[in-house]
């Protein structure tokens, strides 16, 4: 029967695996973000938040408790079972002060992982496992450019881009404040109802500066959507006058210009990438078999 069985065996044994275990979640606290497989990502954000029973064999007297309390307790007992727990002694002041200072608040959920598709060679899962709220925050930046994006194209509907770059990013603030109090599935707003959901998880547990810092972040994104289209357009006019031959720059695989409205799936697959045009002529002859040095034979006089 499989009772008790907290952890996956990942082919070690069990002072080799809660090492590896423990060396993670160390790398963890310490970069905030870290890169393997996703197996391991995830028992790793099972140990960073709460140390299950195979703990015991490793640690004597560790109980089952989560290792960010522990820094938000801020007590003696803590201090010492947090730095028996980290591989890195120097990280135990860091968790008791800036760990506990931002999810102070936050009742639990302090890690998440991301899938990065699978790793060259071995075809593993891959997954970036990160704490939430970190000044590298995946889900900020990707908040932060969906509610850009979505922005460009409602104000690209009455105007052109040019006047749309002319007049800036203006209210976004405003716009983050009012999607902010609506609720998931009311209408009248700017942002798609995913895009609200992720705006108000992100500035949910953090502080009064968050909003307008994420407002940068967003009008920062928006001017980068509509000047790269004309940036692009000049660079090439310029390189057109030296060489009329020069091709135009090109999009790479599910690049979508400001205001397309073309389903996200279809720009996974590469909707918009380079294809090349069709050979000319039969595919398979001999000169496309044997090369340049097949000459083709003339009939003598």
């Amino acid at each position: 029967m499989k009772h008790g069985v907290a952890f996956r065996k990942f082919s070690r044994t069990s002072s080799h695996r809660m090492l590896m275990l423990r060396n993670l979640v160390t790398s963890l606290f310490e970069h905030e973000q870290i890169s393997t497989t996703l197996p391991k990502a995830r028992d790793t954000a099972r140990l960073a938040e709460k140390v299950g029973p195979t703990g015991l064999n490793a640690l004597p007297g560790l109980t089952c408790v989560q290792i960010i309390t522990m820094g938000k307790k801020g007590d003696r007992a803590a201090q010492s079972r947090a730095s028996a727990f980290l591989l890195q002694s120097s990280l135990v002041p860091k968790l008791f002060t800036t760990f506990a200072e931002r999810y102070a608040n936050r009742p639990g959920g302090y890690t998440r992982i991301h899938k990065l598709g699978n790793r060259l060679g071995d075809n593993a899962p891959r997954a970036v496992l990160e704490l939430v709220d970190n000044p590298r925050d995946l889900r900020w930046e990707m908040t932060s450019r969906a509610i850009g994006r979505e922005m460009v194209k409602e104000r690209l509907k009455g105007h052109t881009p040019l006047e749309v770059m002319k007049k800036g990013p203006v209210g976004t603030q405003a716009i983050v404040e009012t999607e902010r109090k609506m609720k998931f599935d009311e209408s009248g707003g700017i942002l798609r109802p995913k895009t609200r959901w992720n705006l108000q998880k992100v500035l949910r547990y953090r502080d009064g500066k968050a909003s307008a810092e994420l407002s940068d972040k967003v009008g920062e994104y928006m001017d980068h959507l509509l000047a790269a289209p004309v940036a692009n357009r000049s660079l090439h006019e310029t390189a057109k006058e030296k060489n009329p031959k020069t091709p135009p720059p090109r999009h790479r695989a599910g690049q979508a210009l400001p205001g397309e409205t073309r389903p996200a799936l279809s720009l996974a697959k590469g909707a918009l990438g380079y294809r090349r045009p069709p050979p000319k002529g039969p595919v398979l002859d001999m000169r496309t078999t044997f090369g340049r040095m097949y000459k083709r034979a003339t009939p003598g006089p």
